[in-house]
């Protein structure tokens, strides 16, 4: 966690690029869905329960991060803007905003991200805050694009915070970060956050919460497609599941058919389903500091300062372009 969904406000694009994702995922052997259809509005609220649970550690682990060492490190690169992949509520984003404010050049913020109307809650509450500051929300998928008005005052920090990186394979995520490499310009810099390898049993307790939280997260997927596509999903036949796979480094988020059943979607006909066929609905990547500097470096990026929580669960990492 956290993905994204298509671009809100495109509805002839979104509805023909959901479609043929949606398509070739669950005409695959082994059946998938891109993580970002997780976040409709319901799909948003539901992630940020998440991030409060107990068990969910990384949200927590990466604002200590962040607060320990924006203060120090903002006076030090004095970025005027701060571009925001994948902004959400933008609970950390005020850590960020606060340190570059307090150096004084702080002028404008532009959180992307792919639910428009928790994009725009978000950037309201941020301009009350914030006097003065120039708060330009922009709804998109970054999988498929990274447009930035051009006036962007420079240098400008780029974020891709929440271990987001995660969700995308290592092509997938080198793709990202060389969009991310090509909107940036000499003197930009850019702040990653990304979960750490370690004891599994920790991982895993961390997508299977008690409260089953995530297991409603993980079926709103569902009703996402029934929503955008008019399918007729039925989520509460499908169990959530997820587990470690040790070879990849990755959690692996999946729905569970819960007897045999027969999904229709318009625009691609009858999905059958076998009792106990899943559905692979997120993966979620785990680092070390050496796998990090590999995706930078495929992206055309530089590690150039690193840190981690005080129990080393998480780390966030400082870019610049090679």
């Amino acid at each position: 966690m956290k993905a994204h969904l298509p671009a809100a406000g495109t509805p002839e694009r979104t509805e023909v690029s959901i479609l043929a994702e949606v398509r070739a995922g669950l005409s695959a052997r082994h059946k998938r869905l891109p993580s970002k259809y997780f976040y409709d509005q319901r799909g948003s609220e539901l992630f940020e329960a998440i991030t409060r649970l107990p068990e969910y550690y990384l949200t927590r682990a990466e604002r200590e991060i962040l607060a320990g060492w924006m203060p120090e490190l903002m006076p030090a690169l004095r970025p005027r803007g701060l571009v925001e992949l994948g902004a959400g509520s933008g609970a950390k984003t005020r850590v960020l905003l606060d340190a570059m404010r307090a150096t004084g050049a702080l002028e404008a913020y532009l959180p992307i991200d792919v639910s428009g109307t928790f994009l725009q809650e978000t950037a309201e509450r941020l301009r009350a805050e914030y006097p003065g500051l120039v708060v330009r929300p922009v709804v998109a998928d970054i999988e498929v694009e990274l447009e930035l008005p051009r006036a962007l005052p420079a240098p400008a920090l780029f974020a891709l915070l929440g271990s987001t990186i995660g969700n995308f394979t290592t092509p997938q995520a080198v793709k990202l970060l060389r969009r991310v490499h090509a909107a940036m310009r000499p003197g930009d810099w850019f702040l990653l956050g990304a979960d750490l390898r370690k004891d599994p049993a920790v991982l895993r307790a961390a997508y299977n919460d008690a409260a089953g939280l995530t297991a409603e997260f993980n079926r709103n997927i569902l009703h996402v497609l029934n929503a955008q596509l008019g399918a007729d999903f039925a989520p509460a036949r499908f169990r959530h599941r997820a587990f470690y796979n040790r070879t990849a480094h990755r959690i692996e988020m999946h729905l569970v058919a819960e007897g045999a059943q027969t999904v229709t979607i318009p625009g691609m006909g009858l999905v059958h389903f076998a009792d106990g066929e899943t559905i692979r609905t997120e993966i979620s990547c785990k680092y070390d500091r050496a796998a990090i500097e590999d995706l930078f470096y495929d992206a055309g990026l530089k590690l150039e300062a690193w840190r981690t929580d005080a129990e080393g669960r998480f780390a966030v990492a400082l870019a610049s372009r090679l």
